[in-house]
């Protein structure tokens, strides 16, 4: 049983917005995959909830003239998979979050909620931050852009202020043009578990001079919130394409990330897989940008 005290469903996002207003205690549900299972742990009992799964203006994928894409906050991780501005230029996104639970959670869970939850093994996250993702954050009277390295505060905590709600996570042009992505989620079980470390990789390879141009390296269960390898990327920008780059890749990444010893796995173990999944990683992007093979 879930124990809800009252349930509003919203068509607008101004009027999701009045609600959270009105119910200053409510939390936002969309797909609900997160915010039922707390309500039925007994952490969320007795909430209120505003409910925004039927606003279609936060659903979807549009690209702009300018190039940039928008993805609305209720877009569904299934549709995000089969997108076919997705699927063109930021397959990495869809391959993220293809692994996401099963096919029911990702035919009802949201991009929006993964991110607003806070969690540090969300899939979608270290894709977004390698992206140089842009946040669309509304209230009753403004609109805020976040970046979204800066909207994680701490483990569960977003910067999501009352009565505000993500409407597009935004991707902009000129940090994916030209970019290659590739995800890689480590979990005990090869079905709906959840990460116990994975890695997005975003890199920009000149092929004619062999030379990596850009790189991006983002962990997820890494570091209390998603944690972009700043270090490591700038030890390997600019160096040549070759094997030895790849196990420098490993070694940097091994002296950079701080994850925890938990019931899952321990430290030990999770920095030994995390500098081998950011080699398998980054040697993906460089294959898809038309490098040999391996």
């Amino acid at each position: 049983m879930y124990d809800i005290e009252n349930y509003y469903n919203a068509s607008t996002v101004e009027e999701a917005i009045r609600l959270l207003k009105e119910h200053p205690d409510a939390r936002i549900i969309s797909g609900g995959s997160d915010v039922l299972i707390k309500i039925r742990e007994g952490k969320y009992a007795g909430t209120s909830l505003v409910s925004i799964h039927d606003i279609d203006e936060i659903k979807g994928v549009k690209k702009k003239e300018n190039g940039d894409i928008y993805i609305g906050a209720g877009t569904t991780f299934s549709h995000i998979t089969n997108d076919p501005v997705i699927k063109e230029d930021i397959p990495v996104l869809g391959e993220a979050v293809d692994q996401v639970g099963g096919p029911q959670i990702r035919n009802i869970g949201t991009i929006g909620g993964n991110i607003c939850n806070g969690a540090v093994s969300a899939d979608s996250a270290p894709t977004v931050f390698s992206l140089n993702a842009i946040l669309c954050l509304r209230n009753e009277k403004t609109e805020r852009l976040v970046p979204v390295h800066d909207f994680y505060l701490g483990p569960g905590r977003v910067d999501l202020k009352p009565g505000e709600i993500l409407t597009q996570i935004i991707i902009p042009a000129k940090e994916y043009q030209g970019y290659h992505g590739h995800y890689i989620k480590y979990a005990m079980r090869q079905a709906m578990d959840i990460a116990t470390i994975s890695c997005s990789v975003v890199s920009k390879a000149d092929m004619e001079n062999k030379i990596l141009e850009d790189v991006r390296i983002t962990f997820g269960v890494a570091a209390p919130v998603p944690y972009r390898c700043t270090k490591t990327e700038e030890a390997i920008k600019g160096c040549r394409i070759d094997e030895s780059l790849y196990e420098r890749t490993s070694e940097l990444v091994r002296e950079e990330i701080n994850p925890r010893d938990s019931w899952r796995a321990s430290k030990a173990f999770r920095l030994q897989i995390g500098g081998e999944i950011a080699m398998r990683a980054l040697r993906k992007t460089i294959e898809l940008a038309g490098g040999d093979r391996v």
